[in-house]
């Protein structure tokens, strides 16, 4: 961690070897940006955080939980990458904004809409395998609360977020261009289309299997 926080070369020889396999090939790919190194580096952090809560058995408050997630849904650094790519021209104010307190509400909302949608789908799973609590577990640890409530308290928040997500769609002064607010908004779209029949990502879900199939292999009827 240390070596991804200070992103010194140097220090990647006290890395494993598949350590610096890996710091290698991410050194290569950000250094230039300084922005996606600081990215990177909150990410590698929170990591770090939920092994610690891991090892000392540790059920964080639903705020803890939510401050580190937001970050180890790893949004920040996918949208921060695409920001960089679907950007031309790229403005000094919109990238200091990307940023801004910690990270901007572009950036937040579909980290949110993507963590806890993976966490209704995925949380019980997860616990079984060993994980940390998610914000479910969470939720009811600090409430009290039954399972079912603390999953409906948990899409409340995803309600409560999409409103500013929208918010933040049409808003005129906004820093950043239009392809990248499509990008971020569509993301947190995606995210509950992947999570909608469970953990469409890590299980078997029929429903998302027929999905990609027919959007990658199943040809498309077209009429004239």
């Amino acid at each position: 961690l240390f070596s991804f926080c200070r992103w010194d070369i140097e220090t990647m020889y006290k890395l494993s070897h598949y350590m610096q396999i890996c710091f290698l090939a991410l050194y290569n790919f950000v250094y230039e940006k300084v922005y996606l190194v600081l990215y990177w580096a909150d990410l590698c952090n929170t990591f770090l955080q939920e092994a610690k809560w891991y090892s000392i058995d540790y059920t964080p408050t639903l705020e803890e939980y939510i401050e580190n997630g937001l970050i180890s849904s790893s949004v920040p650094v996918i949208l921060s990458h695409a920001f960089f790519v679907v950007t031309n021209p790229i403005h000094d104010e919109a990238v200091k904004s990307l940023y801004e307190h910690k990270y901007h509400k572009i950036i937040q909302c579909p980290s949110m809409i993507l963590r806890l949608s993976n966490d209704l789908a995925t949380s019980s799973d997860e616990m079984k395998r060993g994980d940390v609590p998610k914000s479910v577990e969470c939720y009811m640890n600090e409430s009290g609360a039954d399972r079912e409530v603390a999953q409906e308290y948990i899409r409340s928040i995803i309600y409560e977020t999409w409103k500013t997500m929208n918010e933040e769609r049409v808003i005129t002064d906004s820093p950043f261009q239009e392809n990248f607010v499509r990008s971020a908004v569509e993301l947190g779209r995606m995210a509950q289309y992947m999570y909608q029949h469970g953990d469409g990502y890590g299980m078997h879900i029929p429903e998302m299997k027929d999905r990609i199939a027919n959007l990658l292999f199943d040809p498309f009827v077209y009429t004239i």
